[in-house]
């Protein structure tokens, strides 16, 4: 039976079912009977008596094939593998060979076959071998052998069905082989099997498009092919002769598949010379010849691996001359240049040249890290091309950054424009990356920027974004984050630019700023943005943080430019100050307009008394003290810094001092508690009631322990250095130094105790600093003299005393406190005491009424006994010879009750009736001149 033949009557696309055992056919009954022992025929192969039996060979051989149509058992792989492995040393002498290989290696596309269904854990290592040794078949030199090999490899990632089988046999999983398949040395063996078919084109190609088949497909082997030096090779034969072009155009897949699932490693190994200088040729080469759409394609695919690859520092793009030819193709067609490269050089000014230019400014950005790429932007003026694309479309020759006087005299005839040619979406799309270029090239290249008037040409776009008649954007680029229909992706990046370059703190460049109105300009901006009623997104929060910021470095160390800021500056920080931070985590960037505007503050008003006194009268410390207190833990340092600097001022303190917040808390107040809630953060030692616990360590953070038995060297700063500039304690008690430590309004005696530590900080941290001298001394061995000694002991001694001191007049501030807190809880009592004995004597006065009106027996009686009362307080005559009348006593009985408002028994106001009583031996009392109907009742104001 022919094996070619029974190749051809498969059909791949239709499932084949095994039949059952009483359907097979009796032939293939026959086949499966005969058995063959393969140790047999390797001894047959390999034994001297009978190595050179070419007939004999060839006839076990093919009976071996055809035995094994249906494909190669797993636990005949080993076996298989050797008789393979000795046909391919016999080829060399005779072609014979060749047609059992190609023959076995047909097989090898059909599934293994399993007896049981452990086989496939059982056999797997043996699979892993022999499909390495499919590989290792690669050094046969007949065309036939490496095409079938590289096909066999090809049909194992397609759907292969497989034939009938004999009974008891089934194929293996679908994956199965593809499993093993990456843990084998075939993928790396294809490889560098691509040496050995340079003069096969045909085998080429489709090796090549194996290996674009393996590296797709799995990350393990692209590991292994990377480990292989994939990259390198790959590069080295992409350039070869090629009639079809598709050899470049799989080496670009290959190296696509590789930097999708490595690319650090890909591109570690593509920036060596030997793989730059083949991309730079393929990258010419397309860019010179290519005209079809896929050809300009693969250009640009090539131009991304070269974006890749200058990302890498270690890149050697400018020893190869390839950063120069891209360089100047970045600045075409702006600027009209005398290179051979671009010449002749002609754009369809389609889509993937709108790509390629796009990536080409990109390359500007990652090439200037290196400063031998700036020597090249400068001698191909890549400045003045950037200006040149940035320029607003409605901009007239004349107010073009090329026409100006500083530009070179030559530039201007030579200068193309690329606006008669681009669309105007394309023209957009080229702005915003050349503006994105800028934003990084500009801050290194400040003298091309100053002599191309960058300044002038930006700020003429930015009027052009800000006017109401300009062009809106269309464009659909990466860059145009202002969405379409709005000039606020131009804005945006113009602005960035613009605080890229002023923030160098550069003198000129500001200066050049200043002399162009720019300060008004940019309040304008910002006035007129708030005043538009659109809602804020991302982009406009940006922008308004953007311009305080440019705001901030142009007026932070010039008073004149202060000045400037005015009283228009002010009412723009009021403005913004006022929002406060309700919409700080909104993540729309309100946090970033909340920093910038303090920062504004502090380096645009502070400093000038004008700008203060008009930022006070409006308020503006209030605002300040607002947000510190409304604002996250984050916002309080640069808040504190700003509320520092503006108490330099003298009219800042009555601002800051009558302060209050919405529950009534003062400045003072404020400040103690950020005090004790920056301690707590720091762990610094407290008692209960917040006072020194260890005078030995009065504010030393636990942070700070920690790190107490490392020695610093004398170029980095210590612990206790850093701690200043980590925390808000230091500009809390300069705050506190320059407000006074007196007549502080709105402190508790539990803010005092707080206050006490805040007035010794700076004498507790030079302490701790000398401490730390000591403590440093001593790890590194060294022993001061015994003066230093000495001196350095009672430093610390009275730093201990000091803090003793303290906590002494922090327990008499607590010990006042609970003497206060026991006098108002003893007036308390006396005064609920009173009102207790108030409640008494109205309700009996209450239990007499009622019984007097509700029992007419008592109330006769009463009544006769007033009659009584009143005959006895009636004068008598006297007579002369009277003895002198006993003295009579009088005992009080309350009337009415009323209260002053004072606090105790000082604010109740008793009113007594006197009824008089008789010396001893009288049998009546009586009465008293009162209403006798008065007695009976008592009234009570409250």
């Amino acid at each position: 039976m022919d094996s070619g033949k029974i190749m051809h009557r498969r059909k791949p696309d239709i499932p084949v079912i095994r039949p059952r055992a009483s359907d097979k056919k009796p032939h293939i009954l026959e086949v499966g009977v005969k058995n063959l022992e393969l140790s047999k025929v390797i001894r047959l192969l390999e034994d001297p008596l009978t190595a050179n039996l070419k007939e004999r060979h060839l006839f076990v051989l093919k009976k071996l094939l055809k035995r094994s149509q249906f494909g190669f058992l797993l636990k005949e792989l080993t076996d298989i593998a050797k008789i393979l492995n000795v046909c391919a040393e016999k080829v060399t002498d005779h072609c014979e060979y060749v047609p059992i290989l190609c023959e076995a290696l047909q097989i090898c596309r059909l599934p293994f076959l399993k007896e049981k269904a452990s086989d496939e854990l059982n056999y797997a290592q043996n699979v892993i071998e022999f499909l390495s040794h499919m590989g290792y078949l690669m050094r046969v030199s007949h065309a036939e052998v490496r095409q079938q090999i590289v096909e066999s490899v090809k049909s194992f990632y397609g759907c292969v069905a497989p034939r009938q089988l004999l009974d008891g046999l089934q194929p293996t999983s679908p994956g199965y082989r593809l499993q093993l398949l990456e843990r084998s040395d075939l993928a790396q063996t294809l490889l560098l099997s691509l040496a050995a078919v340079e003069n096969q084109p045909a085998i080429k190609l489709q090796l090549l498009q194996t290996l674009q088949i393996l590296s797709s497909s799995s990350d393990m082997n692209c590991a292994r092919i990377l480990n292989a030096q994939g990259a390198e090779t790959t590069c080295l034969h992409m350039n070869e002769p090629d009639p079809s072009g598709w050899v470049l155009f799989r080496s670009s897949e290959i190296l696509w598949n590789l930097l999708e699932r490595g690319s650090k490693e890909v591109t570690a190994q593509l920036s060596r010379m030997e793989c730059v200088i083949p991309l730079k040729e393929a990258f010419l080469h397309q860019l010179m010849n290519s005209s079809r759409h896929s050809d300009l394609q693969l250009r640009n695919d090539l131009l991304v691996m070269t974006t890749l690859i200058a990302g890498n520092p270690s890149c050697l793009l400018i020893e190869s001359l390839f950063a120069k030819q891209l360089v100047v193709l970045a600045t075409f067609p702006e600027l009209k240049s005398y290179n051979p490269l671009v010449r002749n050089l002609k754009l369809a000014y389609n889509n993937e040249d709108l790509k390629m230019k796009k990536l080409l400014l990109n390359l500007l950005v990652l090439m200037s890290k290196d400063f031998a790429a700036l020597q090249l932007y400068k001698e191909e003026r890549v400045m003045l091309a950037l200006l040149t694309l940035v320029k607003p479309p409605a901009a007239s020759p004349a107010a073009s950054p090329a026409a100006s006087p500083a530009a070179s005299p030559a530039a201007s005839p030579e200068r193309r424009s690329a606006s008669l040619q681009w669309s105007s979406l394309q023209r957009e799309e080229l702005q915003l990356h050349a503006l994105a270029t800028l934003c990084t090239v500009a801050p290194l290249m400040l003298d091309d920027y100053m002599a191309c008037q960058g300044n002038a040409s930006l700020l003429l776009l930015l009027d052009w974004c800000v006017a109401q008649d300009a062009f809106f954007g269309q464009s659909h680029g990466s860059h145009n984050g202002g969405g379409r229909g709005s000039m606020k992706a131009q804005m945006r990046h113009c602005i960035r630019v613009l605080r890229s370059v002023t923030s160098l703190g550069e003198d000129s460049v500001n200066q050049d700023f200043c002399d162009q109105g720019t300060i008004n300009q940019f309040l304008g901006i910002l006035m007129q943005m708030e005043a538009s009623p659109d809602e804020e997104d991302v982009v406009t929060l940006e922008i308004k943080s953007d311009i305080q910021l440019i705001l901030s470095a142009l007026c932070e160390n010039d008073m004149h430019r202060k000045e400037l800021f005015g009283s228009d500056g002010v009412e723009m920080a009021i403005h913004f100050l006022k929002k406060g931070c309700d919409k700080f985590y909104s993540g729309l960037g309100h946090n970033k307009l909340i920093l910038s505007t303090v920062d504004s503050v502090r380096s645009c008003i502070v400093g000038c008394y004008t700008t203060e006194d008009y930022f006070l009268a409006k308020e503006g410390a209030c605002l300040l003290l607002d947000l510190l207190s409304s604002s996250p833990r984050c916002v309080h340092c640069i808040v504190l810094a700003a509320l520092l600097e503006l108490c330099d001022n003298p009219n800042a303190r009555s601002h800051v001092l009558s302060w209050r917040d919405a529950g009534g808390q003062t400045a003072p107040t404020l400040l103690l508690h950020l005090w004790r809630d920056e301690e707590e953060e720091l762990k610094v030692s407290r008692n209960r009631h917040g006072g020194i616990a260890d005078p030995q360590r009065p504010i030393l953070s636990q942070y700070q322990q920690e790190d107490g038995q490392l020695s610093f060297p004398a170029s980095i700063p210590s612990a206790a250095v850093l701690e200043l500039s980590e925390n808000l304690r230091l500009k809390i008690y300069s705050i506190f130094y320059k407000l006074g430590f007196q007549e502080l309004p709105g402190l508790s005696r539990k803010h005092y105790v707080t206050l006490s530590i805040v007035r010794r900080y700076l004498d507790f941290k030079v302490s701790e600093v000398w401490d730390e001298i000591r403590r440093e001394l001593s790890l590194d061995g060294v022993r001061p003299i015994t003066p230093d000694g000495e001196a350095l002991g009672t430093i610390c001694r009275i730093a201990e005393d000091t803090a003793s001191r303290v906590a002494a007049e922090q327990n008499s501030i607590l010990e006042q406190q609970e003497k206060e807190d026991a006098g108002e809880a003893e007036l308390l009592y006396t005064e609920m005491k009173s009102h207790c004995m108030q409640q008494e004597l109205i309700t009996k006065s209450w239990d007499r009424y009622v019984s007097r009106t509700s029992n007419y027996e008592i109330l006769k009686e009463v009544k006769a006994q007033r009659k009584k009362y009143i005959e006895s307080s009636r004068p008598k005559a006297k007579h002369q010879n009277a003895a002198v009348h006993p003295k009579e006593h009088f005992v009080g009985q309350v009337m009415s009750v009323e209260r002053t408002g004072a606090q105790g028994p000082a604010g109740v106001k008793l009113t007594i009736a006197r009824v008089p009583i008789k010396a001893a031996g009288h049998d009546h009392v009586g009465a008293t001149s009162q209403d006798p109907e008065y007695f009976s009742t008592v009234s009570e104001k409250d």
